[in-house]
């Protein structure tokens, strides 16, 4: 295991990693923890009682944090015409169709979300390996291909966030930032746990949120009684 620093072992102290706590003295806990000199991100880690190997219990989709995410993500919209404007009105950072699709195939990545109308989806789709790779690929279950081109970039500006399980059955999702006070990242951190409840599959069996941890970019995590959001 890699050797933590001195900085990491004194942060470490304020936190009892065989302790859970309430969600809003975990999160003053990670704030205080957290001593690197930019502004951390605060991530929460959750683990759910499903199998990631079975179709019917993958857990996927979308969640518009209340306090955002304290990124500005630049936003690329892949339209043409009227939707075309439509994404510049609502404030996309880039807007284009098949200059956008050139630039991105000469190696172009100055953006963070991708939205597509369904009409670009055919063009838009020959980016598979390069979109696919960086996890940018629009998806229609993100909210990401749609005609409502304002309604898409307003929400991923307001702080949307798509969050998927991965093969060890978590979900890793940023809830704000160091900076954040303690109630803004609270409430961030339930609107995520009540969507994934909202998400939970059918056939997911016994116990679903088996565990909550919160920590900062650099910084110990600190585990959260999961029976506050059941």
């Amino acid at each position: 295991m890699a050797k933590h620093g001195k900085k990491y072992q004194e942060s470490a102290k304020l936190i009892n990693s065989e302790a859970t706590y309430e969600p809003s003295e975990a999160v003053e806990l990670v704030k205080k923890a957290a001593t690197a000199k930019f502004d951390e991100t605060v991530e929460a880690a959750v683990r759910l009682g499903v199998d990631p190997r079975k179709q019917d219990q993958a857990v996927r989709g979308v969640v518009v944090l209340p306090h955002g995410t304290g990124k500005t993500q630049r936003v690329l919209v892949f339209a043409k015409g009227e939707k075309a404007k439509e994404a510049e009105a609502a404030g996309a950072d880039y807007v284009g169709d098949q200059d956008m699709i050139n630039k991105i195939q000469q190696g172009w990545f100055e953006f963070d979300v991708c939205v597509a109308t369904p009409d670009m989806m055919s063009e838009v789709g020959k980016l598979g390996r390069l979109l696919g790779g960086k996890g940018l690929m629009p998806n229609p279950k993100a909210g990401t291909v749609t005609f409502d081109v304002t309604k898409a970039v307003q929400e991923i500006k307001a702080g949307k966030i798509e969050y998927r399980l991965d093969k060890a059955g978590q979900i890793h999702a940023p809830i704000g930032k160091v900076s954040f006070n303690a109630e803004q990242l609270n409430d961030n951190l339930k609107a995520l746990i009540d969507a994934l409840n909202r998400a939970k599959p059918a056939a997911a069996k016994g116990v679903y949120l088996k565990g909550i941890a919160v920590s900062s970019t650099m910084g110990p995590s600190a585990r959260v009684n999961t029976t506050a959001f059941r």
